[in-house]
């Protein structure tokens, strides 16, 4: 768990020798306030990362947040402020469903990297491998799978700030990236 901040320098890891390894990057931005605070980084082995597995049979990893589905509650290795991120790999078994409680207007997607998801909402839809999708920002979430499904549930709430990007400088006008521009070229942000 890395946090840029006002700037730290990373490498890719980790770095694979034979076989497959499947990973995956989320970047979330920062509140303005937040941006030029201290840099971090907190290597999380995979076993301190909280795991369960719910009556229905739905494998939960619980990276960041807190899982809730009713009937368990288990905290994940990573906690933030403000934007309160969820991050959940769940891995549902054939014929197994999955009901996760998220705070009011937090935004969520969801990434299908295995399998077949079924959406149980007014516009059921299937979705299958290799797709990030959107939710309404309203409803229960309620997931299935008949043949097995592996799924990031990403969720947060939002910013509401302005965001302006430019190569790996995320800020909140075209002035502070200018500035970080300006810092990261006269060795201040490092």
């Amino acid at each position: 768990w890395m946090t840029a901040a006002r700037g730290i320098i990373h490498s890719e890891m980790p770095e694979q020798e034979s076989g497959a390894m499947r990973g995956f990057q989320l970047w979330l931005n920062l509140p303005a306030r937040d941006k030029l605070g201290e840099a971090g980084y907190r290597d999380i082995p995979a076993t301190d990362i909280p795991r369960l597995v719910t009556r229905t049979g739905v494998e939960v990893v619980v990276i960041a947040g807190e899982f809730d589905d009713g009937e368990q509650r288990q905290v994940g290795a990573v906690q933030r402020p403000h934007t309160q991120p969820q991050l959940f790999d769940l891995r549902l078994a054939p014929g197994s469903q999955v009901a996760p409680r998220l705070a009011d207007g937090q935004r969520v997607m969801l990434y299908v990297y295995a399998g077949q998801l079924q959406l149980a909402a007014a516009s059921a839809q299937t979705v299958g491998a290799g797709r990030l999708i959107r939710l309404s920002d309203e409803g229960q979430l309620q997931l299935a799978s008949a043949q097995g499904a592996g799924v990031l549930l990403i969720a947060g709430t939002p910013l509401n700030e302005p965001i302006v990007q430019y190569g790996p400088f995320v800020m909140n006008s075209r002035e502070e990236i200018e500035q970080a521009l300006r810092d990261f070229r006269d060795g201040v942000l490092a």
